[in-house]
């Protein structure tokens, strides 16, 4: 399992891992996936298109979607439950204040929270993974959740879109924060189980970077989507492959790095963190009511690669 970022910060295109990992998660996400029924909107928007079908929604999780990284809040979660020790809280408390302050991803942070994540979940059932992540988001993760761009992916589902989450979070953890927002579904990393219980490996690797955008791009080849009709929203410049795949980039709280080349492609901004408004905003109106409870909820069911 992984969070947001396991992987050091990569400069380089695609590898073979990083499609294998893509394209795992979009099986996974895809396979059950139900479309959510969204009611129109009262007025039609410019954007995003009511009744595109070609066109769907792609959102980061960490820092777009929720304050904090979901790997640290669900580390919370299961010190309660007393999957580890003291020590390994303290580690996780201290990853997340990083991530919380610095607002981008320390390498080394990042890989142990990986590898610490993947020792804990080896050799438990992925079922009892699953239900403690519906208990884990009403105690941490459901009142993280950034109301403005909680109005944005409404928006996409009210013109008829499909939204999904893309995260280097599992995909069981991405899963059931999607159901409970109502949206379609969720990519995420693909921990790898037999017989229903967790190997402590990974199906390629995590969901991070050059990863993410393999799995958009296969995720839109199967559902037959547009990618220049399709949105796209992250804070972090390692999402800039994804980002830079569809036609409706949007940078969301954004780090310097991606800020500044947001800038440069003329990309739309926004920065929930402050409530002050980018120079080029083009957000839908539909933005400015805040958060949207409930929706019909996804069911998702998780891929599993068997040996």
């Amino acid at each position: 399992m992984a969070a947001l970022g396991w992987l050091t910060p990569r400069r380089r295109s695609a590898t073979a891992r990083s499609v294998l990992a893509g394209e795992a998660s979009a099986e996974a996400a895809r396979k059950t996936s139900q479309e959510a029924v969204a009611a129109p909107a009262a007025e039609e928007p410019e954007f995003p298109v009511l009744g595109d079908d070609r066109a769907a929604a792609f959102f980061d999780l960490d820092n777009t979607v929720m304050q904090g990284a979901a790997l640290f809040h669900f580390g919370r979660g299961l010190y309660k439950r007393k999957f580890f020790e003291t020590r390994d809280l303290a580690r996780f408390a201290w990853q997340q204040a990083w991530f919380r302050l610095a607002g981008v991803e320390d390498p080394e942070h990042m890989q142990e929270a990986r590898d610490s994540a993947l020792s804990i979940v080896k050799g438990h059932r992925v079922a009892e993974l699953q239900t403690i992540g519906e208990e884990i988001y009403d105690e941490y993760m459901a009142d993280r959740i950034w109301p403005g761009t909680r109005a944005l992916a409404q928006a996409h589902l009210d013109a008829g879109q499909k939204v999904w989450l893309v995260t280097a979070a599992p995909v069981e953890i991405a899963t059931v924060i999607a159901r409970r927002l109502g949206l379609t579904g969720a990519l995420g990393t693909v921990a790898e189980s037999v017989h229903g219980v967790y190997t402590g490996k990974l199906v390629g690797e995590p969901l991070h970077g050059p990863a993410k955008a393999e799995a958009v791009r296969a995720l839109a080849a199967a559902e037959g989507l547009d990618l220049s009709r399709c949105a796209a929203y992250s804070d972090s410049h390692n999402d800039i492959p994804m980002l830079s795949l569809v036609g409706h980039p949007y940078a969301i709280n954004p780090d310097a790095k991606l800020r500044r080349h947001a800038r440069e492609k003329d990309w739309r901004l926004r920065d929930y963190r402050t409530g002050r408004k980018a120079a080029k905003v083009g957000i839908p109106a539909a933005a400015g009511v805040g958060a949207v409870a409930g929706g019909t909820a996804a069911a998702i069911a998780l891929s599993r690669r068997r040996r």
